[in-house]
């Protein structure tokens, strides 16, 4: 077993040395680091209505009808208790504005009226998905409410049932056990966010959304990511949604000198692996930084500082405009608080992220002064006036004076965690691969019972009927395009891995062409279009069939396609065949293409003498560059001969 292991591992180190990472990559020895990572994707579902209520699960960008404002606070689980992360959310003693329409949104959106009875449709998608990954559907649904109160949800709760359990993917490096999946409503659009409201849109709010959650058993940053698009193939082969935002992946990393992290809004696939990297690099960088500070004998204080008298003249703009200065001692942190865990992080963002969320926009801290405007010589004063030692560092907000308070009692709070290493907390996926702290690690405090829901009982008849209509899956669906169009395994492959397996066969059924030139098509040329910056969506299906249908009717040969798409694009609205003509990219009669290629021949007569058949290759490029698409290859190629031939 061991052996094997090592196979899988040497197998995908060297996919993913041959990759481009955005930082330098570092070799690192992932079993003996203990990485372990485990997948939450969340699937919008097509369905049409939302999941408790009859409106449609579109979104609009229509002015909203109306809005209220609410302020949520948190409440006790079943248990009588109260979960860590609702309970630091309501710290922030936020303020939300939600936008609702009179034609996408109800009052069961607003939270003024009772959950209707559970969407079918959204069960049915969810016992379809359940079946392509071999999974146990439970016998009753039962809603839950989960506790969320950063806003997204009106009522302080989202409502969430497990659907099955116990499943399983074959992936090209092993099984991975699928443990969970829930249907679940989907949250409200955050619009803006001020110092006096966080502005959201019910629009979103109630879309059915299933969660699919793996084991922890997945140990390769390459890995995880072929687990993600594996799943994202067998969701798009049922009915949800497509589209930017409507598939969000969260990411549960730890290793063994560190601590379970959720990484949440993961959308770009190919970012994965980089954030993986990237989180293990700061969690190392943690537990180096806890070692460092045990070794030193830290500590810190719980007491902040007022510095208004110390800043009273200070030239720093920032400083000066702040209605109080106040700070925080941390002993024997000097130099750790610029230590980098992250490319372009140091350890102050981690401290500055707590401090974010009551509200002030960073912090400095003596690791990076002076600078920002602070001299030298108050830096001095300050040390003078809270009597530090050179191992001292100190951390400093100016703002309102409340706010700067529960700043930087956050910020102690965030420096005595150092003492343990990592943190088990949320974080969100950046841009560029780093992530940033979101909330602590939510608990099951949260799970409460939805009384006003009744359970939805899940029938074997249900499931059979279902399981008896399958969809096809990516693989097979790869490898029947392939032997049904004749067609190589790169394009079936691509086909397949970008979704346009339903477009390429509906194309072919109302076009008789060649298989491999609309896959091309598909493939190739939509690709290099976009990256030419034209928006490709104005080739819908029925355009992309007049296209076809002039190549089928010997109107345009196949090398004139990707020039008409481009032709087509600065002028969507015209009529394709008079912008093939008006373009001239329309074929000319084969007596034309023989005067054309006769021509060169003749002006080439003594190379075709020299060269004999080897003067095929240059002469084929002379008239096809010469006809400018105005011919089909083959036909061209066939007159080429012939010329060659009579003149030899």
């Amino acid at each position: 077993m061991a052996k094997n292991n090592k196979t899988k591992k040497s197998k995908l180190d060297k996919k993913n040395s041959s990759k481009k990472s955005k930082t330098p990559k570092i070799e690192r020895d992932w079993e003996e680091l203990g990485l372990m990572m485990g997948l939450e994707i969340h699937q919008q579902l097509n369905t049409k209505h939302k999941l408790f209520c009859h409106c449609s699960t579109d979104l609009t960008d229509d002015e909203f009808d109306d809005g209220i404002i609410r302020n949520l606070r948190p409440t006790q689980s079943e248990l009588g208790q109260i979960d860590r992360a609702a309970l630091q959310e309501s710290l922030r003693d936020m303020t939300f504005k939600y936008e609702s329409f009179n034609k996408h949104t109800c009052l069961v959106e607003t939270d003024d009226e009772p959950p209707h009875s559970l969407n079918r449709e959204a069960l049915d998608i969810c016992i379809t998905i359940a079946s392509l990954l071999n999974m146990k559907m439970v016998d009753e649904f039962h809603t839950m409410r989960k506790q969320v109160i950063d806003g997204s949800n009106t009522g302080g709760f989202q409502r969430t049932g497990l659907a099955a359990t116990d499943g399983y993917l074959d992936t090209p490096y092993g099984r991975v056990a699928i443990e969970s999946l829930g249907l679940e409503e989907d949250a409200a659009r955050r619009i803006d966010s001020d110092n006096e409201f966080t502005q959201f849109r019910l629009d979103r709010l109630g879309i059915p959304l299933a969660e699919i959650t793996t084991d922890p058993s997945m140990h390769h940053p390459e890995q995880i990511k072929e687990v993600a698009y594996m799943i994202g193939q067998v969701l798009r082969s049922t009915n949800v949604k497509r589209g930017l935002g409507t598939i969000r992946q969260d990411v549960n990393i730890s290793i063994k000198r560190g601590a379970r992290v959720e990484i949440k809004g993961v959308q770009d696939l190919d970012l994965i692996s980089e954030i993986v990297e990237r989180e293990v690099q700061r969690q190392l960088a943690l537990a180096d930084i806890k070692d460092e500070l045990i070794k030193r004998n830290a500590s810190v204080e719980d007491r902040v500082y007022d510095l208004d008298e110390v800043f009273k003249d200070t030239s720093s703009k920032i400083l000066s405009s702040a209605k109080s200065i106040k700070a925080v001692i941390l002993r024997g942190f000097d130099g750790l608080i610029g230590k980098e865990v992250q490319p372009g992080r140091r350890f102050g963002t981690e401290l500055s992220s707590y401090a974010k969320k009551m509200g002030v926009s960073g912090l400095f801290h003596t690791d990076e002064l002076p600078a920002y405007g602070i001299e030298a010589d108050e830096v001095d004063a300050m040390k003078k006036f809270l009597k530090t030692n050179p191992k001292d560092a100190i951390i400093i907000v100016a703002h309102d004076e409340d706010i700067a308070l529960n700043a930087l009692n956050e910020v102690i709070r965030r420096a005595k965690m150092a003492f343990d290493g990592v943190v088990e907390e949320t974080r969100k996926a950046l841009d560029d691969g780093n992530t940033e702290y979101m909330r602590p690690l939510p608990t099951a405090n949260r799970m409460y019972l939805e009384t006003d829901i009744p359970l939805f009982q899940i029938t074997d008849d249900m499931v059979d009927s279902i399981k008896n209509n399958l969809p096809e899956l990516p693989d097979a669906k790869k490898e029947r395009i392939k032997k049904e169009y004749k067609l190589s395994e790169d394009l079936a492959n691509q086909i397949v891995r970008r979704l346009l397996g339903d477009s390429f066969e509906s194309l072919l059924a109302k076009v008789k062409v060649d298989p491999t030139t609309v896959a091309s098509v598909l493939v190739s040329d939509l690709r290099d279009l976009r990256r030419e910056g034209i928006d490709v969506s104005i080739f819908t299906e029925d355009k992309l069939v007049e296209v076809f249908s002039l190549l089928k009717s010997n109107k345009i040969s196949k090398d004139a396609l990707k020039d008409l798409m481009l032709e087509i694009s600065k002028r969507p609205n015209d009529n394709i065949e008079n912008i093939a003509e008006e373009a001239n990219l329309t074929l000319l009669s084969e007596n034309a293409v023989k005067e054309i290629i006769h021509e060169i021949a003749i002006q080439n007569e003594s190379m075709i003498k020299e060269r004999q058949m080897g003067a095929m290759g240059p002469l084929m490029g002379m008239s096809m560059k010469k006809l400018k698409g105005k011919a089909d290859g083959s036909l061209v190629n066939k007159i080429v001969r012939e010329e060659i031939q009579n003149i030899l």
